[in-house]
Formats: structure tokens, sequence, C-alpha cells
């Protein structure tokens, strides 16, 4: 529990800034932002890695029955971290493709952020077990509460961004 929440605390605010790249269009202000989260760009999923460890190590029979029943969530939410790390390290280097890949970091930020939210929602809900291991469906995470579920992470994330933001820019990009 210490690791995930670790994790949403450092890595919220560097999914917020992607979530708010959306609202800035200016390549200064975006290069500004970038450039805020780059020093602990590299640590901070490692407690995502941390979080799913410990609770595998802990927990064997939890994590045996929810990653069943989150599969597809889980999976789009890895899509979107590697999507939100290729375009962060590459836009850098990217003159022509830049809008390419401030695209790809706002959806992958956007993905991965919605997942986890969608994958709060659904373990918050409660999940099919018969016998010890998961029996529902395929899309069994999927409902109106675990929907709502990622779109609160979403406005969570980008509450955690703006603060960075505040805390680490001055001018008219920390207004």
């Amino acid at each position: 529990g210490l690791g995930v929440f670790i994790y949403v605390m450092l890595d919220g605010f560097d999914l917020g800034i992607g979530l708010l790249f959306a609202f800035f269009e200016a390549k200064e202000d975006r290069d500004v932002m970038m450039n805020t989260i780059a020093p602990v760009w590299d640590g901070n999923e490692t407690f995502l890695v941390l979080g799913g460890a410990a609770l595998y190590g802990a927990f064997p029979v939890a994590y045996s029955t929810l990653l069943p029943a989150n599969y597809l969530p889980l999976i789009l939410m890895v899509v979107g971290l590697i999507f939100r790390g290729a375009a962060f390290e590459l836009r850098a280097k990217a003159k022509r493709t830049r809008p390419a890949w401030d695209l790809a970091f706002i959806a992958g930020s956007a993905l991965a952020a919605l997942c986890q939210g969608i994958v709060l929602g659904s373990v918050l809900q409660g999940t099919q077990i018969a016998g010890g291991r998961f029996s529902g469906g395929s899309f069994d995470w999927l409902s109106p509460f675990s929907v709502l579920c990622g779109l609160g992470v979403w406005v969570t994330y980008a509450a955690l961004g703006c603060g960075w933001l505040i805390l680490k820019t001055e001018g008219e990009l920390q207004r």
C-alpha cells in the first residue's frame, strides 16, 4: 500500500503535467513543463513496480484474484506509460515531429491516469470470487462507478500537476 501511495504522490504530478499539456500550446511553455519533471522522471515509475511486487509478495491470493479481473485496464495503463515514456524521451530530439510526440505524451498520460482510476473503481466496487479465484467476466471492471473513479483520478492528477507547476515555475505559466 505504501509503494502505491508513494507512486500516486510522485508520479501523479507528472501524469498531471501530461494532462495539462493539452491546455498549453506554446512550445516554450511545454518545454518548461517538461524541464520541471525531467530530473525526477525516471524514478517515479519505480514505486509502481514496488507496489505491485509488494502486493504480490504480501498478498498473493489477492494479487492472483485482482490481476485477472483487471487485465485489460492494466495492460492499457502499461501501453499509456510506454507511449508517455517514449514521447518524453523523443520529443526533445524531434523537430518536425514534435507535435506528434506532444500528442503521444498527452494521450499516454490520459490513458494511464484513466486506467489507474478504473482499476481503483473496480477494486472498490468488488470482484466476483468463487473458490478463491476470479469468476467474473472480462469486462466486469467496466462500470459507471469505475469510469467515474477514472475521471476522478484525472482531476486529482491534474490538480497535482497544477501544484507542481506553481511550485516549480514563474511568471505566466505559474498563474
